[in-house]
């Protein structure tokens, strides 16, 4: 028997594509500026850890690490796998692993000098066992405050972290808890600092002067961080501000939105009152309607609970209502109140074309789901372009 042999390449197929049909704009420079509001949002000398976690928000990567790399003191991703794709990019780059590694992946995280959270002394005496006084393992200690996910439990946390800067083979690095409602509860919140700082006061006191102190999200960093301890010594961990979207409405005017996701009118159609569109049939014509067809729907992250939620496209700076269900791969707008629409225009998903804007959180809100979900939501195949606005 033969052994199956993979077919010859087409070489009829072209290597590049004439045209794109849906993609996203991501703005490096508007990334950088969103790196200055938050530090101004933050005393002076406080440290800023860019949380690139799911593909950078879905933002990339690695062109998002290269380009913050000296913007930055840190990065904070979700696991190993990411922490080794993020130094392919920026060799040497200080990454801390937000959530806890598998035993079998601390090996790794000592030798590649990688920083790790842990909640437990058990995990310290693993890390200690890999570390040496060369090559010591780089840990946080996660201390719960309220969020109930990881993390040693408050009241224990002092004679914890001291336990763990006395082990050889672990230098303690730095000591962080977590936010859990920094855009959605005030007086928690409020509560809930006043006692992390407290606890960061203990810390100094008991002579860990080392270990760099961290809570504030991005929600925390807009709303609290000019009224929190800070400075030399402090870190704030952003992830959605970072990349433009602010969790706190009121934010939102002091960064700018770093991604744009584009299509394109692949067909126009004038269609007669009484036309349904779409699967189920759940929207009807009610006169006639000028309609285009675009090339994205929720297998690029389109999400289907748009559907009949009243989202809106831009089109030649107009809002165009969606109109019947999102498909995967199509989605249909109506178009007839704008002049000149041909195929192939240009259509923003998400951001901004000429005095009209759509944000992730109009978008979210129409989904029912946050910000947060939009943007990692976005598929492999929705190609990343990256350039620097002025």
């Amino acid at each position: 028997m033969k052994p199956l042999r993979p077919p010859a390449a087409d070489r009829s197929l072209p290597h590049t594509l004439p045209a794109r049909r849906c993609w996203a704009e991501v703005d490096l420079a508007a990334l950088r500026h969103n790196v200055g509001a938050l530090r101004a949002a933050l005393p002076p000398g406080t440290g800023v850890m860019a949380i690139v976690k799911a593909n950078a928000y879905g933002h990339g990567l690695g062109p998002v690490a290269t380009a913050l790399h000296s913007a930055v003191e840190a990065f904070g991703v979700a696991n190993l796998a990411e922490a080794v794709e993020l130094r392919r990019h920026v060799a040497g780059a200080r990454v801390l692993l937000l959530g806890p590694a598998l035993p079998e992946e601390r090996p790794i995280v000592v030798a590649s000098g990688l920083e790790a959270v842990v909640s437990s002394l058990e995990e310290g005496h693993a890390y200690a066992a890999l570390g040496s006084a060369e090559r010591p393992a780089r840990l946080h200690l996660a201390v719960d405050t309220g969020m109930g996910r990881i993390g040693i439990a408050e009241p224990k946390a002092l004679a914890l972290a001291k336990a763990l800067a006395a082990l050889p083979g672990v230098r303690l690095v730095g000591v962080g808890t977590h936010l859990p409602s920094a855009d959605e509860d005030d007086a928690f919140t409020r509560e809930q600092l006043t006692r992390w700082a407290a606890l960061a006061g203990a810390l100094r006191e008991a002579g860990l002067v080392e270990p760099e102190l961290h809570a504030l999200n991005s929600a925390g960093t807009l709303a609290y961080g000019a009224t929190c301890p800070g400075g030399p010594g402090w870190l704030a961990r952003t992830g959605l501000a970072l990349y433009g979207s602010a969790p706190l409405p009121e934010a939102q005017p002091r960064l700018r939105p770093v991604l744009t996701w584009k299509t394109r009118i692949t067909l126009l159609r004038d269609l007669p009152p009484g036309t349904s569109l779409s699967y189920g049939r759940t929207y009807t014509t009610p006169a006639p309607m000028r309609v285009a067809t675009l090339a994205a729907g929720y297998a690029d992250g389109y999400r289907r609970h748009l559907s009949g939620a009243g989202a809106e496209v831009l089109i030649r700076g107009h809002r165009c209502p969606v109109r019947g269900r999102v498909t995967m791969d199509q989605i249909l707008a109506d178009v007839s109140a704008v002049p000149g629409v041909a195929e192939g225009d240009e259509v923003v998903l998400l951001g901004r074309q000429g005095g009209e804007e759509i944000l992730a959180a109009e978008l979210a809100q129409k989904a029912g789901t946050i910000p947060w979900e939009i943007f990692t939501g976005l598929a492999p195949r929705v190609a990343r372009h990256y350039l620097e606005r002025k």
